[in-house]
């Protein structure tokens, strides 16, 4: 008992340590040397991922990637102006408004509307694109050819999720609305399969999508024929932290910029953007573009997955005995068990019956707005992955436990040997092995459920995968890779484990081995 309270506290002690370690230089609190902007790098012509440097492109906080674009062009201009560095953290949508409010970057420039449902969690500046929505649909589609709203009645329309995009799909009268969507490569995904025929977006995104996709097209609509909208709709602005003082500053640097300049930096970014490059087998050729994307996404799906499982499997061991010891003794033990058991009860309900994305959301974004903890977005999600496998393994190994034959511990008991002794020798190794499979199971979802982390833009496979196919347009192939990486990662996982298994079998039969000693020794046989 004693070195198992001891094991708890030290785990316990870890685990609080991990959440409240700060990141590291260019994740901790703002300072008055950089300016941390974040944008998806994956809406281009606005900003994407890359893989070099070239045409002004910035290299991206944590990764050998690098971010281009419009956006990149303006950012480089407003910290320039600032006399600071500049600072590319890559954010998916959802995540931009949290990390902005928690202190984790300084600035949103992605393309995103200064709404008045946005100004009451965030400020804004002034413009710094003027910009007007357009409809991308198919271009054999009978919709290509239409000239005003009405011509869309009966369409399936969407937009991207949180953007009046989405909002403005209510002035289309007749139109289907389908749900909002996380980001413009889903949308372009449903559009190319045929499940929506068009999404709403910005002319520069309806110039750039169908520059590198023929078979797309974009409708504009002149006057009113068109969307009804405000400014505040359509003009892009720097999103900031309410009272910044930077904004008058922001402001007077935007104002340098004149609408010539602004119109060619857009055109440059059109033409800039990556293009897929077929060249020969298009596996090959994806391979050599991304490669590099892809290999660093996998590193880190199967490191958290790794890490998850491991420490997962530790956390459920010790959640697991402790639920199993004994309840007799003196009252204060038995009253103390009972509540140390109802805590790990809590513990166990609470992660397994929330989201695995909803807790990553409150423990990355909600520990800096609450208690000023500004974590690593990795080391965020090896504790996310692993309290939430705990949750899940500690019922297992329970189940484990319990399965063992109880005449098994009153034999034990019998000879004198404490709970604890009992468990170390005998119980746990038939426990373990008999939960081996469940085991095996936690880390195959492990590998898969690494995706849902792109809620706090952690650079797994799938956030690449995304991201790559957002920019090269050739979504069938980026995700027909992808979903073979995650099969020849489970299939081999799942391969080694069960050779482990085997091993911890031991022989088949092992009468019939001592047989075959016996024959292979028969003077040993005789003399015995």
């Amino acid at each position: 008992m004693k070195h198992l309270r001891q094991g708890l506290i030290i785990l316990g002690l870890i685990l609080v340590g991990w959440l409240a370690l700060p990141a590291n230089a260019s994740q901790a609190a703002s300072n008055s040397d950089t300016f941390k902007v974040g944008m998806e790098a994956g809406y281009p012509p606005f900003n994407w991922t890359q893989t070099d440097a070239s045409n002004g492109a910035v290299q991206i906080d944590g990764s050998s990637a690098y971010a281009g674009g419009y956006d990149v062009q303006m950012a480089k201009k407003v910290a320039h102006a600032l006399g600071k560095k500049l600072v590319v953290v890559k954010t998916s949508w959802d995540g931009l408004a949290p990390a902005l409010t928690s202190g984790k970057i300084d600035a949103i420039i992605a393309g995103m509307s200064p709404t008045a449902k946005r100004r009451k969690t965030i400020d804004f500046s002034d413009t710094y694109y003027a910009s007007q929505l357009v409809i991308v649909v198919r271009k054999d589609s009978k919709y290509a050819q239409a000239t005003k709203l009405s011509d869309f009645s009966g369409a399936k329309l969407t937009g991207q999720l949180n953007t009046y995009h989405y909002t403005a799909l209510s002035q289309i009268k007749g139109a289907i609305k389908e749900p909002a969507m996380k980001d413009f490569p889903a949308m372009r995904v449903a559009l190319e399969s045929g499940t929506i025929d068009g999404y709403i977006s910005e002319k520069p995104e309806g110039i750039s999508v169908t520059g590198a996709n023929p078979n797309m097209t974009m409708v504009e609509f002149k006057g009113a024929q068109g969307f009804k909208t405000k400014p505040e709709d359509t003009d892009l602005a720097i999103g900031l932290r309410k009272n910044d003082p930077d904004k008058l500053k922001i402001n007077a640097a935007l104002a340098q910029i004149s609408q010539k300049e602004r119109n060619q930096l857009m055109t440059a970014a059109v033409a800039q953007q990556p293009q897929a490059k077929s060249q020969g087998n298009w596996v090959v050729s994806l391979l050599k573009q991304y490669g590099g994307m892809l290999a660093s996404g996998t590193g880190i799906t199967l490191l958290i997955s790794l890490v998850g499982t491991i420490v997962g499997f530790v956390i459920g061991l010790l959640v697991g005995i402790v639920r199993t010891i004994p309840r007799g003794g003196s009252a204060w033990r038995r009253g103390l068990l009972r509540f140390v058991d109802w805590l790990l009860s809590v513990y166990i309900e609470v992660f397994r019956g929330t989201p695995m994305i909803v807790q990553a959301a409150v423990v990355y974004y909600g520990a800096a707005q609450a208690f000023g903890w500004n974590m690593n977005r990795l080391a965020a999600a090896l504790v996310i992955v692993s309290v939430n496998t705990g949750a899940y393994l500690a019922e297992i190994m329970r189940g484990g436990i319990i399965a063992v034959d109880s005449g098994q511990f009153e034999a034990a008991h019998a000879l004198g040997m404490t709970h604890l002794q009992t468990m170390n020798k005998i119980i746990l190794p038939q426990a373990i092995r008999n939960s081996l499979p469940a085991v095996t199971n936690e880390f195959v979802i492990n590998i898969k459920d690494t995706s849902v982390l792109s809620v706090i833009s952690v650079s797994e496979l799938f956030f690449q995968g995304s991201t790559i196919a957002g920019q090269n347009f050739q979504f069938f192939h980026t995700y027909l890779i992808i979903s073979a990486i995650y099969l020849i990662l489970t299939f081999t996982i799942t391969r080694i484990l069960r050779w482990i298994e085997r091993k911890m079998d031991g022989p088949q039969n092992y009468n019939l081995m001592a047989n075959q000693n016996q024959v292979s020794n028969p003077k040993t046989s005789l003399t015995n």
